[in-house]
This record gives structure tokens, sequence and C-alpha cells, in this order.
């Protein structure tokens, strides 16, 4: 069984912002599957389902950010999933908009929601930074909490949309065929 969690925000006022990356990138994920039956769990949003043969749990955190771990390993301890059959979606400061990369472990970059799960379950699980890149003339939790301009949002829906199509390839573990997938 594999857990996909997307972090952000609960609440309309931070619905289509930066640091709902995440969020946006499992609701693309249910939208492309045609899932329903969202309900409230683990101090969030949690859908189970079956894509491509694998047993997974969307789990969106409402905690808000920097208590996401909190969500997190109550889920994990509840379907008894492993660390290493985590993929968590987030916003990345660090890379330009649009793109993408995944790694397991390292630094949390400094981002909030990685910090707290990091916290609660360790670093030996993957992570999938949606890049938002950075506006140094802003305060960074100004920057990621306000909604990007047209067309950084033109180049994020398409990217997210390329995330939810190819999301078989992280179930499976192919991180470089996904990533390749992303480009362009």
């Amino acid at each position: 069984m594999r857990l996909l969690v997307g972090l952000g925000n609960p609440g309309k006022e931070y619905a289509a912002t930066r640091h709902n990356m995440g969020f946006m990138a499992v609701d693309a994920i249910v939208h492309r599957f045609s899932l329903s039956g969202w309900k409230s769990e683990f101090q969030g949003k949690v859908l189970r389902t079956e894509i491509d043969g694998e047993k997974v749990v969307l789990l969106k955190p409402e905690t808000y950010m920097n208590l996401s771990g909190e969500s997190v390993l109550a889920a994990m301890s509840f379907y008894k999933i492993k660390p290493e059959d985590v993929v968590v979606f987030h916003d990345d400061l660090a890379l330009p908009v649009g793109k993408v990369k995944v790694k397991t472990g390292g630094s949390s970059g400094g981002h909030n929601g990685i910090k707290n799960i990091d916290a609660h379950i360790g670093i030996n699980y993957a992570r999938v930074r949606i890049g938002v890149d950075q506006n140094h003339s802003m305060d960074a939790a100004d920057y990621v909490l306000s909604k990007p301009s047209a067309d950084e949002e033109t180049i994020l829906t398409k990217t997210i949309q390329k995330i939810a199509d190819n999301v078989e390839l992280l179930l499976q573990r192919d991180e470089q065929t996904f990533m390749n997938r992303l480009v362009g």
C-alpha cells in the first residue's frame, strides 16, 4: 500500500496559492481517475483507492502546513505504511516555476511542512518537489501564501496535470522516467 500526501493549507483563502501545490497535485490525481469518497480522518481528508493494481491512500492533511506530520503519521500508523511507501507532493522555492524533482531523504529545504513530517516519520520518504520559484523582494512566507501570476498559473496547471498523468510511474518507483516525462 502506498500513501500519497499532498501538502497545503485548508480553507478557500489558501486554495489557489503557491503553498497548495501538493493539494492541487492530489486533486488532479483524484480527477484523472474520477475518484470520489473523501472522508475526514487522521486530521485530514482521506481517500482509499487502487491505481494500476496498487492499493493507494490519498491524504490531504488539514492541520495547516506546519503540523502536517501529525496527519501523515496517523494515516501511516493506521494503515501500517512504512516511510519508504510514502510520497509527499509539495511546493519548492528552490526550483523554477513548473520544474519538478523527486528525491528521497535529504534536507527539508526550509519547507515547514516537510520539516514537520521529517520530525514525525524520519526522512526516508519520497518528495515530489514542485517548483514555484522565489521572489527575493518578498518575504518567503508571504510569497508562498500568494497566488501565482497568470503566466505562472498556466505553467503550474500543466505541471500538475502531467504529475497526475504519470503518477503510475511514482507508484512503480520509477522516479527518473517520471521526471523525464514532466520535462517540456
